[in-house]
Protein backbone atom coordinates (compact mmCIF):
# COMPACT_ATOMS: atom_id res chain seq x y z
CA UNK A 1 0.00 0.00 0.00
CA UNK A 2 1.43 3.43 -1.10
CA UNK A 3 1.52 5.77 1.84
CA UNK A 4 3.93 8.74 1.54
CA UNK A 5 2.72 10.61 4.16
CA UNK A 6 3.94 7.93 7.23
CA UNK A 7 7.13 9.10 9.12
CA UNK A 8 9.27 7.14 10.91
CA UNK A 9 7.70 3.99 10.55
CA UNK A 10 10.78 2.20 8.43
CA UNK A 11 12.30 -0.77 9.58
CA UNK A 12 14.77 -3.16 8.32
CA UNK A 13 13.28 -5.97 6.92
CA UNK A 14 14.82 -8.39 9.43
CA UNK A 15 14.88 -11.39 7.78
CA UNK A 16 17.47 -14.31 8.33
CA UNK A 17 20.39 -13.19 5.43
CA UNK A 18 20.76 -15.41 2.84
CA UNK A 19 23.09 -15.09 -0.10
CA UNK A 20 21.01 -14.12 -3.60
CA UNK A 21 18.04 -15.84 -5.26
CA UNK A 22 19.70 -19.42 -6.96
CA UNK A 23 19.02 -19.30 -10.33
CA UNK A 24 21.16 -20.01 -13.63
CA UNK A 25 21.77 -17.28 -15.46
CA UNK A 26 21.19 -18.03 -19.40
CA UNK A 27 23.89 -16.69 -22.13
CA UNK A 28 21.70 -16.74 -25.29
CA UNK A 29 18.07 -15.45 -24.81
CA UNK A 30 15.57 -15.79 -26.78
CA UNK A 31 14.23 -13.08 -29.69
CA UNK A 32 12.77 -9.81 -28.09
CA UNK A 33 8.72 -10.40 -28.54
CA UNK A 34 7.15 -7.59 -30.62
CA UNK A 35 4.33 -5.69 -28.87
CA UNK A 36 5.66 -6.92 -25.33
CA UNK A 37 5.24 -3.83 -23.19
CA UNK A 38 1.99 -2.43 -23.02
CA UNK A 39 1.74 0.93 -23.16
CA UNK A 40 1.28 3.25 -20.41
CA UNK A 41 1.49 6.66 -19.08
CA UNK A 42 4.92 8.79 -18.94
CA UNK A 43 5.90 11.29 -16.74
CA UNK A 44 5.88 14.90 -17.32
CA UNK A 45 9.70 16.51 -17.86
CA UNK A 46 8.54 19.98 -17.33
CA UNK A 47 6.04 19.20 -14.76
CA UNK A 48 5.77 20.98 -11.58
CA UNK A 49 8.87 20.26 -9.35
CA UNK A 50 8.02 18.55 -5.76
CA UNK A 51 10.65 18.36 -2.88
CA UNK A 52 10.91 15.36 -0.56
CA UNK A 53 14.00 16.18 1.28
CA UNK A 54 16.94 18.01 1.16
CA UNK A 55 20.54 18.28 3.05
CA UNK A 56 20.58 14.94 4.42
CA UNK A 57 23.26 13.07 6.01
CA UNK A 58 23.42 9.32 4.54
CA UNK A 59 25.47 6.26 6.61
CA UNK A 60 28.79 7.42 5.06
CA UNK A 61 29.79 11.18 4.10
CA UNK A 62 30.47 10.39 0.31
CA UNK A 63 27.90 11.41 -2.31
CA UNK A 64 24.64 9.74 -2.87
CA UNK A 65 25.15 7.98 -6.23
CA UNK A 66 21.74 6.11 -6.77
CA UNK A 67 18.60 5.61 -4.65
CA UNK A 68 15.54 2.98 -5.13
CA UNK A 69 11.92 2.46 -2.80
CA UNK A 70 10.39 -0.55 -2.06
CA UNK A 71 6.94 0.60 -2.51
CA UNK A 72 4.97 -1.94 -0.73
CA UNK A 73 7.13 -1.65 2.31
CA UNK A 74 7.18 1.95 1.86
CA UNK A 75 11.07 1.51 2.21
CA UNK A 76 13.64 3.97 0.74
CA UNK A 77 17.34 2.90 0.15
CA UNK A 78 20.50 4.82 -1.25
CA UNK A 79 23.89 3.37 -2.36
CA UNK A 80 27.06 5.20 -2.32
CA UNK A 81 30.89 4.63 -2.58
CA UNK A 82 32.21 3.38 0.87
CA UNK A 83 34.45 6.15 2.73
CA UNK A 84 37.87 5.38 3.06
CA UNK A 85 38.46 2.70 0.53
CA UNK A 86 39.72 3.60 -3.26
CA UNK A 87 36.88 4.39 -5.58
CA UNK A 88 37.79 1.29 -7.76
CA UNK A 89 37.09 -1.30 -4.82
CA UNK A 90 33.67 -1.35 -5.74
CA UNK A 91 32.61 -1.30 -1.75
CA UNK A 92 29.66 0.13 -1.05
CA UNK A 93 27.51 1.62 1.53
CA UNK A 94 23.75 1.30 1.33
CA UNK A 95 21.64 3.20 4.19
CA UNK A 96 18.01 2.79 4.30
CA UNK A 97 16.29 6.15 5.34
CA UNK A 98 12.62 6.89 6.27
CA UNK A 99 10.52 9.08 4.29
CA UNK A 100 11.59 12.54 5.96
CA UNK A 101 15.16 11.58 5.42
CA UNK A 102 16.72 10.13 8.90
CA UNK A 103 18.92 6.94 8.79
CA UNK A 104 17.13 3.73 9.65
CA UNK A 105 19.89 1.33 9.16
CA UNK A 106 22.83 0.41 7.35
CA UNK A 107 24.94 -2.48 5.10
CA UNK A 108 28.59 -2.80 3.34
CA UNK A 109 28.95 -4.62 0.11
CA UNK A 110 32.73 -5.14 -0.10
CA UNK A 111 33.57 -5.87 -4.31
CA UNK A 112 30.23 -4.86 -5.87
CA UNK A 113 30.57 -1.62 -8.38
CA UNK A 114 29.75 2.09 -8.35
CA UNK A 115 26.08 1.84 -7.32
CA UNK A 116 24.87 4.27 -10.68
CA UNK A 117 22.01 2.49 -10.17
CA UNK A 118 20.02 0.34 -7.66
CA UNK A 119 16.71 -1.65 -7.08
CA UNK A 120 14.12 -2.95 -4.46
CA UNK A 121 11.55 -5.46 -4.81
CA UNK A 122 9.32 -6.47 -2.03
CA UNK A 123 8.46 -10.08 -0.97
CA UNK A 124 5.90 -9.67 1.67
CA UNK A 125 7.99 -7.62 4.17
CA UNK A 126 11.00 -8.42 2.95
CA UNK A 127 12.90 -5.59 0.89
CA UNK A 128 15.41 -7.25 -1.96
CA UNK A 129 18.09 -4.86 -3.04
CA UNK A 130 19.41 -5.47 -6.78
CA UNK A 131 22.85 -4.04 -7.65
CA UNK A 132 25.78 -4.43 -9.67
CA UNK A 133 28.59 -7.09 -8.28
CA UNK A 134 31.98 -8.53 -9.00
CA UNK A 135 33.88 -5.39 -9.37
CA UNK A 136 36.31 -4.57 -12.04
CA UNK A 137 39.04 -2.51 -10.89
CA UNK A 138 40.04 -1.17 -14.15
CA UNK A 139 37.14 0.85 -14.01
CA UNK A 140 35.08 0.03 -10.88
CA UNK A 141 32.08 -0.98 -12.33
CA UNK A 142 30.23 -4.26 -12.15
CA UNK A 143 30.59 -7.04 -14.69
CA UNK A 144 26.60 -9.00 -13.31
CA UNK A 145 23.79 -8.31 -11.56
CA UNK A 146 22.77 -9.81 -8.04
CA UNK A 147 19.58 -9.81 -5.66
CA UNK A 148 19.79 -10.12 -2.14
CA UNK A 149 17.32 -9.70 1.03
CA UNK A 150 18.19 -6.42 3.11
CA UNK A 151 19.62 -6.87 6.46
CA UNK A 152 20.74 -4.08 8.86
CA UNK A 153 24.17 -4.17 9.74
CA UNK A 154 25.25 -6.95 7.44
CA UNK A 155 28.72 -6.80 5.44
CA UNK A 156 28.78 -9.07 1.99
CA UNK A 157 31.72 -9.65 -0.14
CA UNK A 158 30.37 -10.56 -4.23
CA UNK A 159 31.58 -13.80 -3.53
CA UNK A 160 28.52 -14.46 -0.84
CA UNK A 161 26.02 -13.46 -3.56
CA UNK A 162 24.11 -15.44 -6.58
CA UNK A 163 25.30 -13.56 -9.76
CA UNK A 164 24.11 -13.15 -13.41
CA UNK A 165 24.93 -11.75 -16.25
CA UNK A 166 21.71 -11.67 -18.45
CA UNK A 167 24.24 -10.48 -21.57
CA UNK A 168 27.52 -12.71 -22.05
CA UNK A 169 29.58 -10.28 -23.60
CA UNK A 170 27.91 -7.04 -21.87
CA UNK A 171 29.87 -5.27 -19.34
CA UNK A 172 29.13 -2.55 -16.78
CA UNK A 173 25.92 -3.87 -15.38
CA UNK A 174 22.94 -1.90 -13.40
CA UNK A 175 19.75 -2.86 -12.75
CA UNK A 176 16.43 -0.68 -12.34
CA UNK A 177 13.06 -2.23 -11.11
CA UNK A 178 10.01 -1.52 -12.39
CA UNK A 179 7.24 -3.19 -9.37
CA UNK A 180 4.31 -1.85 -10.49
CA UNK A 181 4.63 -3.36 -14.06
CA UNK A 182 6.80 -6.65 -12.94
CA UNK A 183 9.77 -5.81 -14.96
CA UNK A 184 13.83 -5.73 -14.95
CA UNK A 185 15.18 -3.59 -16.47
CA UNK A 186 18.77 -4.27 -17.30
CA UNK A 187 21.68 -1.67 -18.58
CA UNK A 188 25.31 -2.64 -20.08
CA UNK A 189 27.13 -1.64 -22.18
CA UNK A 190 28.91 -3.22 -25.72
CA UNK A 191 31.36 -2.38 -27.67
CA UNK A 192 28.94 0.88 -29.54
CA UNK A 193 27.88 1.96 -26.76
CA UNK A 194 25.26 1.18 -23.79
CA UNK A 195 21.96 -0.70 -24.42
CA UNK A 196 19.12 -1.76 -22.12
CA UNK A 197 16.93 -4.75 -21.75
CA UNK A 198 13.91 -5.50 -20.48
CA UNK A 199 12.88 -9.02 -18.36
CA UNK A 200 10.24 -10.14 -16.39
CA UNK A 201 10.82 -9.52 -12.74
CA UNK A 202 9.86 -12.59 -11.52
CA UNK A 203 11.74 -14.80 -13.76
CA UNK A 204 14.91 -12.52 -13.91
CA UNK A 205 14.37 -13.03 -9.87
CA UNK A 206 14.57 -17.01 -10.25
CA UNK A 207 18.04 -16.43 -12.89
CA UNK A 208 16.07 -17.04 -15.87
CA UNK A 209 17.05 -13.98 -18.48
CA UNK A 210 15.87 -16.56 -21.33
CA UNK A 211 13.54 -14.09 -22.47
CA UNK A 212 13.99 -10.63 -23.40
CA UNK A 213 10.50 -8.32 -23.40
CA UNK A 214 12.42 -5.52 -25.20
CA UNK A 215 15.71 -4.42 -26.10
CA UNK A 216 17.07 -1.42 -27.51
CA UNK A 217 20.79 1.05 -27.40
CA UNK A 218 20.66 4.20 -25.40
CA UNK A 219 19.92 6.76 -27.09
CA UNK A 220 22.92 9.69 -27.20
CA UNK A 221 21.91 12.62 -24.77
CA UNK A 222 23.89 15.73 -24.11
CA UNK A 223 27.33 15.51 -25.27
CA UNK A 224 29.93 15.97 -22.78
CA UNK A 225 27.81 15.81 -19.53
CA UNK A 226 27.58 12.73 -17.36
CA UNK A 227 24.92 10.23 -16.94
CA UNK A 228 23.88 9.83 -13.72
CA UNK A 229 20.52 7.18 -13.15
CA UNK A 230 18.19 5.89 -15.20
CA UNK A 231 14.49 4.68 -14.27
CA UNK A 232 12.04 1.81 -15.52
CA UNK A 233 8.13 2.75 -15.45
CA UNK A 234 5.61 0.91 -17.80
CA UNK A 235 6.70 1.61 -21.40
CA UNK A 236 8.64 3.88 -20.86
CA UNK A 237 12.54 4.70 -19.37
CA UNK A 238 14.08 7.97 -18.03
CA UNK A 239 17.19 8.75 -17.46
CA UNK A 240 19.07 11.61 -15.69
CA UNK A 241 22.68 13.84 -16.21
CA UNK A 242 24.34 16.36 -14.76
CA UNK A 243 27.46 17.79 -13.35
CA UNK A 244 28.13 19.49 -9.82
CA UNK A 245 28.30 23.63 -9.51
CA UNK A 246 31.76 24.74 -10.36
CA UNK A 247 31.86 26.90 -7.57
CA UNK A 248 29.41 28.74 -5.60
CA UNK A 249 25.87 27.75 -6.53
CA UNK A 250 24.96 29.61 -9.79
CA UNK A 251 21.92 28.36 -11.73
CA UNK A 252 23.58 30.03 -15.05
CA UNK A 253 25.99 26.89 -15.40
CA UNK A 254 23.01 24.40 -13.87
CA UNK A 255 22.82 21.12 -16.74
CA UNK A 256 20.63 18.40 -14.60
CA UNK A 257 18.53 17.04 -17.25
CA UNK A 258 15.32 14.36 -17.30
CA UNK A 259 14.74 12.73 -20.51
CA UNK A 260 12.18 10.25 -21.77
CA UNK A 261 12.70 7.29 -24.22
CA UNK A 262 9.56 5.58 -25.18
CA UNK A 263 10.44 2.05 -25.70
CA UNK A 264 7.55 0.60 -28.03
CA UNK A 265 8.31 4.15 -30.20
CA UNK A 266 12.20 3.96 -30.17
CA UNK A 267 12.73 7.43 -29.85
CA UNK A 268 13.12 10.15 -26.86
CA UNK A 269 9.88 11.83 -26.50
CA UNK A 270 10.18 14.56 -23.82
CA UNK A 271 13.22 16.23 -22.15
CA UNK A 272 13.23 19.24 -19.65
CA UNK A 273 17.04 21.22 -17.83
CA UNK A 274 15.70 21.58 -14.37
CA UNK A 275 17.17 24.52 -11.67
CA UNK A 276 15.18 21.76 -8.80
CA UNK A 277 17.39 22.60 -5.68
CA UNK A 278 19.13 25.52 -7.89
CA UNK A 279 20.55 26.96 -4.61
CA UNK A 280 22.46 23.83 -3.06
CA UNK A 281 25.93 23.51 -2.87
CA UNK A 282 27.64 21.48 -5.50
CA UNK A 283 24.58 20.21 -6.25
CA UNK A 284 25.38 17.23 -8.32
CA UNK A 285 22.59 14.99 -10.37
CA UNK A 286 22.61 11.33 -8.67
CA UNK A 287 20.35 8.65 -8.87
CA UNK A 288 16.69 8.37 -10.19
CA UNK A 289 13.67 6.28 -9.37
CA UNK A 290 9.98 5.39 -9.39
CA UNK A 291 7.88 4.81 -6.59
CA UNK A 292 4.22 4.00 -6.45
CA UNK A 293 1.92 1.34 -7.67
CA UNK A 294 -0.95 3.28 -9.21
CA UNK A 295 -0.72 6.30 -11.50
CA UNK A 296 -2.50 8.09 -9.36
CA UNK A 297 0.54 7.31 -6.49
CA UNK A 298 3.02 6.90 -9.13
CA UNK A 299 6.02 9.79 -8.65
CA UNK A 300 9.32 9.87 -10.43
CA UNK A 301 12.22 11.16 -8.28
CA UNK A 302 15.38 12.27 -9.41
CA UNK A 303 18.21 12.98 -6.56
CA UNK A 304 21.13 15.09 -6.00
CA UNK A 305 23.95 14.96 -3.57
CA UNK A 306 25.04 18.70 -2.11
CA UNK A 307 27.11 19.95 0.61
CA UNK A 308 31.23 20.09 0.84
CA UNK A 309 34.04 16.89 0.78
CA UNK A 310 33.57 15.42 3.77
CA UNK A 311 30.05 16.08 4.40
CA UNK A 312 27.95 15.35 0.89
CA UNK A 313 24.14 15.58 1.82
CA UNK A 314 21.35 14.20 -0.24
CA UNK A 315 18.43 15.63 -1.69
CA UNK A 316 15.56 14.39 -3.28
CA UNK A 317 12.87 15.68 -6.02
CA UNK A 318 9.59 14.40 -8.11
CA UNK A 319 7.20 14.86 -10.45
CA UNK A 320 3.86 13.17 -10.47
CA UNK A 321 2.26 14.40 -13.20
CA UNK A 322 1.45 11.76 -15.73
CA UNK A 323 0.47 11.70 -19.75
Amino acid sequence: MDDLTRRGLLTGAGAIFAAGTVGIPIASARPVRTDALTPTKRFKMSATTNEFFRSKPLWGPTVMQSFAFDTPNNRLFTGQLRSGTPANSGDLTLSQLNFSGTVLGHMYLNGFGHAVSIGAQAVGSTSYIWTETDVDTANGRGRQLCRFPWQNGATLSASSVTKWKPVSNGSVFTPAVDQRYGKLGVRYSLSDGMHINVYSLAAAAAGDYSTVLASFKQPALTSGIDFQGWALYGSYAYFWEGEAYPGAPDETKANSKLWCYDINAGKLVDSFLTLAGKSLTYREAEGMAVYGSTDATARLYFGFASGVTGDRRANLFYRNDLV
